[in-house]
């Protein structure tokens, strides 16, 4: 078993990842990492694919086909599974993850940060970004997401760990997947990404970085176009020996996780995990 940290940089395209972010690349280039492609499924929309990487179903197969009809997660999910399992998380992302897998919709004011044993999200801290539009992007910076990731593993050593940054969706909608703005925003993440992933790894956790879609040239997703469905995946310090160009599955990434803990994977999360 293996305390594991996920990172989800929303809206990040697998090129754009290539091209802008440097600490990750070089991580790759010395070996500390790995890299591959990974599919993103169908609709290219956030929450259903929040709710993808962490059941392992399709959003044809657990209902969630857009951000408006949010409600709580009626599958096995890796935080229920882990709940189950007597396993803690740690939650710092959007409010989304708290309406899907913390078992009630979010409130701001009681659910901005929480710490629940009695929770399938053990400790959360969230943001709701809310009156976000073009001229104001309502964005934590990505230095202080990360920051208070490090404090819930300092304090509570979470078994499983996820961090959600939502500021390469959110430039990529004003400026563009091709935009200027939204590949200096990638690397903008990858140089806090390089601040928090040594102290991970030095306190136990092996790290995985994805999106949960890319962006097209026009601002937008939730079509197949290469730039939507293909996204970065790297992986620190774990067992994974898939050849380098082979295309990984989303589906997996929810057993994957699971394995990594030692916990068994429930009968819905139909793919393998990645070996």
């Amino acid at each position: 078993m293996t305390k594991t940290c996920l990172i989800i940089v929303d809206g990040l395209r697998d090129d754009t990842a290539r091209k802008c972010c440097n600490w990750l690349m070089g991580s790759v280039a010395q070996g500390d990492a790995r890299l591959w492609t990974m599919q993103a499924c169908l609709p290219t929309i956030s929450a259903p694919l929040y709710e993808t990487i962490h059941t392992g179903l399709a959003p044809a197969d657990h209902g969630l086909m857009d951000n408006e009809g949010l409600r709580p997660c009626p599958h096995p999910n890796v935080f229920s599974t882990l709940q189950g399992a007597g396993k803690t998380s740690g939650v710092v992302g959007h409010s989304y993850f708290h309406s899907l897998f913390a078992g009630s919709t979010f409130d701001p004011f009681d659910h901005v940060e929480v710490d629940d044993p009695h929770s399938p999200i053990t400790h959360g801290r969230y943001y709701s970004m809310d009156g976000y539009d073009a001229d104001n992007a309502v964005q934590p910076a990505e230095v202080d997401l990360c920051g208070q990731l490090w404090g819930i593993a300092k304090r509570h050593a979470p078994d499983y760990l996820l961090l959600h940054s939502s500021s390469c969706d959110t430039l990529g909608h004003t400026h563009t997947g091709l935009g200027a703005a939204y590949e200096r925003q990638a690397g903008k993440v990858d140089k806090a990404l390089a601040q928090l992933i040594p102290r991970l790894r030095e306190a136990g956790y092996q790290v995985l970085i994805t999106a949960d879609h890319g962006m097209d040239e026009h601002g937008d997703h939730g079509g197949d176009a290469p730039s939507l469905v293909n996204v970065p995946f790297f992986a620190f310090d774990t067992a994974i020996t898939a050849p380098e160009g082979q295309v990984l599955d989303q589906r997996a990434l929810a057993p994957t996780i699971l394995s990594f803990l030692g916990v068994a994977a429930p009968d819905t999360m139909k793919a393998a995990p990645l070996a």
